[in-house]
């Protein structure tokens, strides 16, 4: 049975970007059962919008008889700072002015948001088997394993990259700017930039799918119509279909920590920062993915020795990460395959 739990840290939690937290709560799910050695940890890192609970949104790799049993693990996933499903984010009280923090939120980043799961890891006494995410969710796990390499035995990116690109930089720009369009964003109120934030939604989406994928499912059967048209109507619903579950304040503090994601910062660059990685690792990559595309976890399989790199063929585009269970499960059963016989289990450590 999936349990829900609350970390609470008391303490000042000083950031990248110079500004400090006073204090945070982190949310988080568990999922199985934990082992004496407290070693057979699957932690799952979400995407930008995603939330703690990954059987809402990978349950094909979750659950009796799928990849990840819970009879034989442990899997955690916490809510990142800055999102709007449980942790410390915009719409979060800031306990120096008992007010919402609304703009007043500061600067996220991946490397923040790392440090945070790791006291909570230290605080649960935990060694990670898998360390798992895609996306967003990836560039955070392939952070972790560079900043605390000895607690991470296998590291899972899924259709991620090593610094963030400046064409997914522009995508996230671009969406930002449509926000801050939306008169309302200015205000202090949850509901501030959510018609800038639906738009936001629909240029998002443009990269998160394919060409492909909207010639399957968005093609037009009525060679009249003049107006109307599927595509146009499929894109104000995921527009509103987000607006229903997220803010745009979240939406932007997330956007910009993505953006943010370099994990040769303060490292002398990404080479010498994939020098500390120790894990097992294997790089999964999306062959319609046009915005994280192969080229990007191709270039990490060459950089870190012994690494593995499957890619998967889908018409998805980047959201094949999230759909694919089938081949994800493929690949990472193999991948567990080839290095179960140089693999020991770690122990907890800090």
């Amino acid at each position: 049975m999936l349990e829900e739990h609350t970390f609470q840290y008391s303490h000042s939690f000083e950031l990248e970007s110079g500004g400090i937290l006073p204090g945070f709560q982190l949310f988080y799910t568990t999922y199985g059962r934990l082992n004496a050695q407290r070693n057979n940890v699957i932690w799952v890192c979400h995407a930008l919008t995603g939330n703690a609970n990954p059987l809402d949104w990978w349950d094909g790799l979750f659950g009796e008889g799928k990849l990840y049993n819970p009879q034989e693990y442990f899997v955690i996933c916490v809510n990142m700072l800055g999102s709007c499903y449980g942790s410390t984010g915009p719409l979060s009280i800031n306990p120096e002015t008992n007010q919402p923090f609304y703009h007043d939120f500061p600067a996220i980043t991946n490397r923040d948001n790392v440090r945070a799961f790791d006291l909570l890891r230290q605080h649960l006494g935990l060694a990670i088997h898998t360390l798992i995410g895609g996306s967003m969710g990836g560039q955070q796990a392939l952070e972790w394993s560079i900043m605390k390499p000895t607690v991470v035995q296998h590291l899972i990116q899924i259709a991620s990259n090593a610094q963030h690109s400046p064409w997914g930089i522009a995508f996230n720009e671009s969406q930002r700017m449509a926000i801050q369009s939306d008169t309302t964003w200015q205000e202090n109120s949850p509901q501030a930039g959510l018609e800038g934030m639906r738009t936001a939604r629909s240029i998002a989406l443009l990269s998160y799918r394919h060409y492909r994928t909207y010639q399957q499912t968005q093609q037009e059967g009525n060679l009249d119509k003049l107006d109307g048209y599927r595509a146009s109507s499929y894109q104000r619903y995921q527009g509103e279909k987000l607006a229903r579950r997220f803010n745009a304040f979240s939406y932007w503090t997330l956007s910009q920590a993505m953006d943010s994601h370099h994990i040769g910062r303060g490292r002398d660059g990404v080479l010498e920062a994939l020098k500390q990685v120790q894990a097992k690792a294997l790089f999964v990559g999306i062959e319609s993915d046009i915005l994280f595309p192969i080229s990007e976890q191709e270039f990490l399989h060459r950089q870190l020795p012994g690494s593995q790199l499957a890619i998967i063929d889908s018409d998805y585009g980047h959201d094949g990460f999230l759909l694919e269970f089938t081949k994800l499960t493929r690949h990472i059963t193999d991948f567990y395959q080839s290095t179960s016989v140089q693999t020991t289990p770690l122990k907890a450590s800090s």
